[in-house]
């Protein structure tokens, strides 16, 4: 047995390959992702995945709604920061109206007779 672990600690060779064949897969995928063949190649596993949630009911592999939240934050600050304004554009605006729904129309549109009177048209 402690042969075994003696010769285990020694060869090394295998904690090196290991390490080394992460840092290339790592490498690949990170350039690859944005290939169109990466590209093509991630739409076919996502709709493999979908097909899985939509035949077996493997609710395990869909997507939160608000995925993108997470992996977009600062885009995400910027819409919340942006809806909460016109919440508050809103909440100060009021709702279009004709000239004649103002209460002060019939003060107003008597003054413009008046001005048309005066200048004769």
């Amino acid at each position: 047995m402690m042969e075994l672990i003696d010769r285990m600690l020694s060869d090394t060779l295998w904690i090196y390959t290991a390490i080394a064949g992460s840092l290339l897969g790592a490498a690949f995928l990170a350039y690859f992702k944005d290939t169109r063949a990466g590209l093509w190649c991630y739409a076919k596993f996502d709709m493999f995945l979908d097909y899985l949630v939509e035949r077996w009911g493997w609710t395990w592999f869909e997507q939160p709604t608000d995925a993108w939240r997470k992996k977009y934050p600062y885009v995400t600050k910027k819409i919340d920061e942006l809806e909460e304004k016109i919440k508050l554009l809103e909440k100060d605006s009021h709702p279009s109206k004709e000239l004649h729904e103002f209460e002060v129309w019939p003060e107003l549109n008597e003054r413009i007779k008046k001005l048309e009177k005066k200048n004769g048209k």
